[in-house]
């Protein structure tokens, strides 16, 4: 752009200066093209100015929430509402970078978003794409960048016609049947036996009283009939539900493994979620990665590009983010919870944001003592095992998934963490989220 400014100052300059020197040197002839190639220059410049004015465009999608295979159709309607036709217009609706890299891309396009038209006054065109959903995830759709000027090529103006549209994409979820991952139970009631402690609302029985039982617990009833001191024997809490900790911070995914499997933890989680979800049990979701939907409200997107290029970067979703705080979906019931969490895994991206000890720290007072903590991590470490370590010392159940393809990686962090008591599966593709619940209902 900035070329091509600068060749038509040199042109207006130079057709200036031989102006100049035609009206000098008496050259009429050579005055009069002069006078007829700067009045071309500005009736270029107001046109092309016009041109640019008069664009207006308007997008329509036939849905913003779609599954994994779903195809998405836009339109995109550009009319002319001046009384001049526009010579040329180069429409372009982006995509973010991202969604276009990967093979099989996260969207992949059918048809074209980037067309060159020529609209008459008051008419319309039409540019028409669709996408494939190859990938979960949470897209900006648009702008739709506008670049027009005049026949010669030294004038030249660009716009954003329309504002974005985002397109949430659900992470898929696998059928898991038959068994419950959090209390290690077949679905239907039968007691558990991973005992918490006591819930003062389920009488047990009675028994007589011991010193050191509390007022609260006395049996009133039972005292009174018998002469002596009785107390109420509580039935123990058991653990019910899950809350899922997803490890997504970028260090700890190298980029050769992506985005295999940082897609496999999140389709692992979906499909956690939703199996608890349909035994009616508590779910939770806790993550260090950024939430993509938050990140564009906080960043936004600009409105004033001067160049294509700069219209690209501008409307583009941005790549970096270095917020701190956590994701959590705090742990309950209820298909509103469900949606809830399908809806932040869907959104969630990798960041370079809290480690995992520091997110332990953050979200520590916000996980229940009555729901099996589900770590899901791409990598073991010291860090790791000492921060697992201390959740199961103040009480909490914890599992953690391994996140890993190699069996000799799995291997060496199934050891460390089972040699402090805390079960390990192996999540080596999405064929094994099945098969790590049937290891648990089998046991």
């Amino acid at each position: 752009m900035r070329e091509v400014r600068a060749a038509a100052m040199r042109w207006i300059t130079v057709a200036i200066l031989i102006l100049l020197l035609a009206l000098v040197l008496r050259m009429e002839l050579l005055a009069y093209a002069m006078y007829v190639f700067l009045a071309i220059l500005v009736l270029s410049r107001g046109m092309s100015q016009a041109w640019a004015r008069s664009v207006t465009a308007q997008r329509e999608c036939n849905r913003l929430t779609a599954e994994v295979g779903d195809t998405v159709a836009v339109v995109v309607t550009l009319e002319n509402t001046g009384r001049l036709p526009i010579a040329w217009l180069l429409a372009e609706d982006l995509l973010p970078r991202r969604a276009l890299m990967f093979r099989p891309p996260n969207l992949q396009l059918r048809g074209n978003r980037l067309q060159l038209q020529m609209i008459r006054p008051h008419g319309r065109k039409s540019l028409r794409y669709q996408l494939v959903c190859n990938r979960r995830g949470y897209y900006q759709l648009g702008p739709l960048v506008a670049e027009t000027g005049d026949l010669f090529g030294l004038h030249r103006r660009f716009r954003v016609v329309t504002e974005p549209h985002f397109l949430m994409v659900y992470p898929p979820v696998m059928p898991l049947a038959g068994f419950e991952l959090a209390s290690r139970r077949p679905i239907g009631e039968v007691r558990m036996t991973y005992r918490l402690y006591e819930d003062p609302t389920r009488i047990a029985g009675v028994r007589a009283y011991q010193p050191g039982d509390p007022l609260n617990r006395v049996h009133w009833r039972a005292t009174a009939r018998t002469g002596a001191l009785h107390s109420k024997v509580y039935e123990p809490s058991s653990v019910a539900g899950a809350t899922v900790l997803l490890e997504f911070h970028q260090a700890s995914h190298p980029a050769r493994h992506e985005p295999f499997r940082s897609e496999l933890a999140v389709v692992a989680a979906a499909s956690i979620a939703h199996a608890i979800y349909t035994m009616g049990q508590q779910i939770g979701l806790i993550t260090n990665g950024r939430d993509a939907a938050d990140r564009i409200r906080v960043e936004g997107w600009d409105f004033d590009p001067r160049t294509r290029t700069q219209a690209r970067q501008a409307a583009g979703m941005q790549e970096h983010s270095d917020r701190l705080r956590p994701i959590l979906v705090p742990t309950r019931r209820g298909a509103e919870q469900l949606r809830r969490i399908l809806e932040t895994l869907a959104r969630v991206e990798l960041t370079d944001g809290l480690r995992l000890p520091e997110l332990i720290r953050e979200v520590e007072g916000h996980i229940p003592r009555d729901a099996t903590l589900i770590v899901i991590v791409p990598e073991v470490t010291t860090e790791t095992v000492v921060t697992l370590q201390d959740l199961r010392r103040r009480g909490l159940a914890v599992s953690a998934m391994l996140n890993m393809y190699d069996e000799h990686d799995y291997a060496a962090g199934a050891g460390s963490l089972t040699a402090v008591g805390i079960e390990t599966h192996h999540l080596k593709d999405e064929a094994a989220v099945p098969h790590i619940c049937q290891q648990v209902v089998m046991r």
